[in-house]
């Protein structure tokens, strides 16, 4: 378990000008790593074990997106090696202000679908690892919705009784038929739903958890759309992405899933979770044909 003491032990070790500054746990640091407030302009953010690469991860691939991007993202100032006890490399990055946002904060915001479609379309133009100077991408993902048929059909079946589950399963069936991307690869978030989103003064501030980075069908980022967004706006959103129909549907089984699986895991025990993730799934279901 990762706690006050445990950092700064690793923090003497590795960078000890930074050992005496003040440390205090960041409440609500979502499900990936724990994370201390260091000083009053920085992070250590410590990865759980399923998330065990990302700082190395984040090491490698965000110094090189960050300058292509129109908002802050979470760009190691250092990484740390694994230590007493502590079996991962973690890393110390400059706190980004903000809180999490919320699909009421952003939904009552008219700019939120352009500001959101801004940082895709951002992000989607960043140039491929060859032409950022990368080696080997082994390490980005490559998501495909069918690797999660089976898990996403048992969330199904776990929420007969709480959403439409008829509806689901059509949703996710045409999200499995629809046409596959065709054009190049292009960079993807992998997890852009409004946990990872941060505002400030009612404005989208910072996207954070870059973990499901990866290169290939940008349709999961579409997400976004049914965590943050109204009916309304997402109709802005998707035209100003210019989305196409095929397109669409595999975001909207990108956002059934993902929706389905964080419900079934977390809703139980994790308000927050719940609460956002029904509002997904319900907006989810009023685009169901």
């Amino acid at each position: 378990m990762a706690d006050a003491a445990l950092v700064r032990r690793l923090l003497a070790a590795r960078f000890p000008a930074w050992a005496g500054l003040s440390l205090r746990e960041a409440p609500d640091a979502g499900s990936d790593h724990v994370i201390f407030r260091l000083g009053d302009d920085m992070a250590v953010r410590l990865p759980r074990d399923w998330a065990a690469h990302q700082a190395s991860k984040d090491e490698r691939w965000l110094p090189l997106l960050a300058p292509h991007l129109p908002l802050p993202v979470p760009v190691p100032l250092a990484v740390g090696e694994p230590g007493f006890g502590f079996p991962h490399r973690w890393s110390v990055v400059r706190w980004l202000p903000g809180t999490v946002a919320t699909a009421s904060g952003l939904a009552s915001r008219p700019e939120a679908a352009t500001e959101l479609a801004g940082f895709l379309r951002a992000l989607r133009e960043v140039p491929p690892p060859a032409a950022l100077g990368a080696g080997s991408t082994s390490d980005l993902s490559a998501w495909a919705l069918a690797d999660r048929d089976a898990r996403t059909r048992e969330a199904i079946a776990a929420v007969e009784g709480v959403f439409d589950t008829a509806a689901l399963t059509r949703v996710w069936e045409d999200a499995l038929a629809a046409d596959p991307w065709s054009g190049p690869p292009v960079w993807f978030h992998g997890d852009f739903h409004v946990g990872n989103l941060l505002t400030l003064n009612g404005r989208l501030s910072a996207v954070i958890d870059f973990g499901g980075l990866g290169l290939g069908d940008p349709a999961c980022d579409l997400m976004a759309a049914w965590t943050a967004l109204t009916p309304a706006s997402r109709r802005e959103f998707r035209a100003a992405l210019e989305v196409d129909d095929a397109t669409w549907a595999r975001g909207l089984g990108w956002a059934a899933a993902t929706g389905l699986n964080a419900y079934v895991s977390y809703a139980a025990t994790h308000p927050r979770v719940a609460k956002a993730t029904t509002y997904q799934l319900t907006q989810v279901l009023a685009d169901a044909s």
